[in-house]
Parts: C-alpha cells; sequence; structure tokens
C-alpha cells in the first residue's frame, strides 16, 4: 500500500530511514545501560530519577573542578607560608645573619646637662677621707690595707665601652686582653675590676675612669693601690713583681720622666695608660683638680686649645686626661710633684712599635721577672684602637703583633703546666714537659705556682 501511495523508490527510502532509527534507538538503550553501571545512574529506578541523576552527577563534577584547584592554590599557599617560616626561624637562630642594633637601642637621654659656667665636679667635696678611712681600718682588722710585708692590697681596674666594638674582631682582642691581665693579677695576689658602664656621661671618652676611679676608692677603703690600666694595654712579664717599697712615699705613679715633663714641658712626657694611685685625701684632691678640663663639648674644646699652646708637640684636639695631667704637673709642681714618681727603671707602660719585634731577641738572651726593655712588664699598643673602626696604624700590623704580646705573655703561664705555643703567631699549644708520675716534684722555674705571699700564716695559738 505504501508503495502504491508514495511510489517504490520513496518507499525504500522511508524504510532505511526507519531500520537506522532502530539502530540508533538501540545504540541509546546500551549507552544509557553502560553509563548507569558506570556514574550510578538507575539506583532509584526510574527513568526520570536517573536522568535527574546523571545531570546532577555532571553538575558536580562542573563545581568540583575550581573547588579541587582552589583548595591545591591555598595547600600550595600554606606549604609556601610555612617554608617562610620555617625559613624565618633558621634565620632567628642564625647569629651571623641577626642585626645587633635591634637590640641595642638605649633609652632617650634624660639626663640634665651641665652648667657650662659652673666649674664641673665629680662629686660632694670630701676632706676628712683619711680619718673615716683609718677608722674603718681599724674597726674591720679582717680586711687590712696591706696583705704582707711590703705587699699592699691592688685593685687593677681595667673596662670598655658598655656597646660591642665597631668592628667584628675587638671584641674577641678584648677577650685576650682581659684574660691576660686576670692572669697578672691571680699570680701576683692582685684584685681587679673589669667596668663596662659609663658612669657620668659628661666624662666620655678620655676621662671615664675618673669618677669611676673615685667611686672605687670610696668604696673599698681596705684598699691601698688602685692600679689603672687601659683595655689595649697587655702584661708581657708575668714574673715582674712592681718595687713597692720604693713607693712608700709616693701617693701617684706613673711611667715617665721628670726632664720631660718638667723642664720640657712635652705632652708625652708621662702616660696615663697604666699608673698606681694611693688611696687617701691626696688622692681625691688629685682627681678633683684633673676633672675641670674633662666634661665633653666647649669645655674640653677649650681646654684642649690651651694644652696644645702650652705643651711641646701636642696637635691640636679636645683636652685629653694625659696632657692634662702633665698640664697639671708643671703648673703646680709645688703642690703635686712632691708625691708623684716617674718610673722609667722598669716598663709600667711600654709601647708597643718598639718592643714587639724583639720578642724573639728577649726570649734568645733574657728571662722573665726583669720588666724593662729586656722583657717588659706591659706592651701598650698606643694608636691600634682595636675596639674601633679606624686606628692611626694598619689594621693587620696591629691585630698580628697584638697575637705575638697576648702569646708571649701566655707562654709564661702555660710552661707552668708543660705547655707553650708553637710559635709567637700561632694559637695552638705543644707540650714542652714529659708528664711524670711525680708532678709535685716538678720544678716551677719562674715561682709563678707558689709564691710566698700566698702562704697563709697560721697563729702560734
Amino acid at each position: 500500500m505504501i508503495d502504491e501511495c508514495l511510489g517504490p523508490q520513496r518507499s525504500r527510502k522511508i524504510q532505511r530511514v526507519l531500520r537506522h532509527l532502530k539502530v540508533t534507538i538501540l545504540c541509546l538503550v546500551l549507552t544509557v545501560v553502560v553509563i548507569r553501571g558506570t556514574i550510578g545512574a538507575g539506583k532509584f529506578g526510574t527513568p526520570g530519577q536517573d536522568f535527574n541523576e546523571i545531570r546532577d552527577h555532571f553538575n558536580f563534577r562542573r563545581r568540583a573542578e575550581p573547588r579541587r584547584v582552589l583548595e591545591e592554590v591555598q595547600t600550595t599557599s600554606k606549604a609556601s607560608e610555612e617554608q617562610a617560616k620555617s625559613d624565618a626561624n633558621a634565620d632567628s637562630n642564625n647569629y651571623n645573619a641577626f642585626d645587633i642594633n635591634k637590640i641595642l637601642i638605649d633609652e632617650e637621654d634624660g639626663d640634665s646637662k651641665s652648667d657650662p659656667n659652673k666649674p664641673y665636679s665629680l662629686g660632694s667635696k670630701i676632706s676628712d677621707w683619711d680619718e673615716q678611712r683609718a677608722k674603718w681600718l681599724e674597726e674591720n682588722p679582717d680586711y687590712p690595707n696591706f696583705i704582707g710585708p711590703n705587699k699592699p692590697r691592688v685593685l687593677l681596674v681595667t673596662g670598655s665601652s658598655p656597646k660591642p666594638c665597631e668592628n667584628p674582631v675587638g671584641d674577641h682582642y678584648l677577650l685576650k686582653s682581659i684574660k691576660n691581665k686576670i692572669d697578672y693579677c691571680r699570680l701576683h695576689g692582685i684584685e681587679i675590676f673589669y667596668n663596662m658602664a659609663l658612669l657620668d656621661a659628661e666624662m666620655a671618652g678620655f676621662w671615664a675612669k675618673l669618677p669611676l676611679i673615685r667611686k672605687l676608692l670610696l668604696s673599698h677603703p681596705e684598699i691601698e693601690f688602685l692600679w689603672w690600666m687601659d683595655s689595649d694595654a697587655m702584661f708581657t712579664d708575668m714574673a715582674f713583681e712592681l718595687p713597692w717599697e720604693r713607693y712608700k712615699d709616693s701617693n701617684l705613679v706613673m711611667h715617665g720622666w721628670n726632664e720631660m715633663v718638667y723642664d720640657e714641658k712635652n705632652w708625652i712626657g708621662l702616660n696615663t695608660g697604666s699608673f698606681l694611685l694611693r688611696n687617701g685625701q691626696w688622692a681625691l684632691d688629685l682627681l678633683d683638680a684633673w676633672a675641670p678640663m674633662g666634661p665633653k663639648g666647649k669645655i674640653r674644646e677649650e681646654a684642649g686649645k690651651v694644652l696644645t699652646r702650652e705643651l711641646k708637640g701636642r696637635p691640636v684636639f679636645e683636652a685629653d686626661d694625659q696632657s692634662a695631667m702633665v698640664y697639671l704637673l708643671i703648673t703646680q709642681k709645688d703642690k703635686w710633684g712632691e708625691k708623684v714618681y716617674l718610673e722609667n727603671a722598669y716598663y709600667l707602660h711600654g709601647y708597643w712599635g718598639i718592643l714587639v719585634d724583639r720578642y724573639e731577641e728577649m726570649i734568645e738572651n733574657y728571662h722573665p721577672g726583669l720588666g724593662d726593655h729586656r722583657w717588659p712588664l706591659v706592651t701598650h699598643f698606643v694608636g691600634c684602637k682595636p675596639c674601633g673602626k679606624f686606628g692611626d696604624y694598619p689594621v693587620e700590623r696591629c691585630l698580628k703583633q697584638m697575637d705575638r704580646a697576648f702569646n708571649f705573655g701566655d707562654n709564661q703561664v702555660l710552661q707552668i703546666y708543660g705547655f707553650t705555643h708553637k710559635s709567637l703567631a700561632s694559637r695552638r699549644v705543644k707540650r714542652v714537659r714529659n708528664e711524670t708520675g711525680n708532678p709535685l716534684e716538678v720544678k716551677d722555674e719562674l715561682g709563678l705556682l707558689h709564691p710566698a705571699f700566698k702562704a697563709v700564716k697560721l697563729s702560734s695559738s
């Protein structure tokens, strides 16, 4: 009938389309079955529910994809933050990476400025210190000012800035210097005081020692002599004992020459980098007379002009304690000169430039205990300024020579225990004495291990 109505050719085309449609429907059914098996559709049992589930599944995939990317980004960001935090913690534990200035913040200076028109004073005027001190010593016999015959109780005082040095190695050399002083003081029964506090902001720089010295004299009446020594000076004769008997009538002992001070008025006729000051009223009066040129600012600058004009060879710079002492002695010799001993028989202060290169010659020809040019008591590195940014001499030369001076003195300590440095330039040590089963029979050649003054004398009662 279809052929009659449409014609045979047209009828075959329609039949072919229907067959294709059947195949298409069959493929669609198979596809639905496969999808239901792989993505879980069909569990609700109805085609409508199956369709909704399929739609929701694909919609979820589209929604989940950005969320997964976001979570990955967040995870990566968190990991980066944790890594950065870990790196920060590592830096916080690294001393080399730490900026020391973060903890070196001083409080604002709240000290009132002194009136430049008023004379400077170190403190309240004391005029009866000898009487006060004598009474204290009488009431405290357990703290005598002499610890043996001709052996006064001595306090060695030194110090450095409260801030770290201005160069990377300066503090290491300060450590060597104080170790050196501790060794000498231990061997010679001397007490030691190391100061890192600026007691009076007006007396900074050269002059910081004066307020400290006065305070220590008044706080320690048992001290007979206070021995000031700069931080850039080292003991290089550990066996030399000062000739205390020589100073029985002196109150101030400095390295210097009478003719250079009193006749030539030379500003380097004495040195205040290492000196002895006897505790007493005379010392307090001297400090009061010495200090007025010290306050920083206009007073110190104007005083420097006076010192440069009056003293031979002095360059133009602000007043310093050494020049002021020379000026005080030449202008008031009658008042102070009789009690001042300018020592040059041994090196209470020895200029490093003429000594350090001769250490090997000294070792070959001489021995410790001489204290003079043959084996100097003190080697003073004037001008090297190992704690500052700049010195007056090449840095390498200063540091090498300071190492040599330290080792030169340290060898005298190490030899007590059977060791010595491999060379004056070496930090390493070598054994110079074999071990023995009778260590108490080993002779201490320099007599440093058990000096006589350390012996305790028991009362006969």
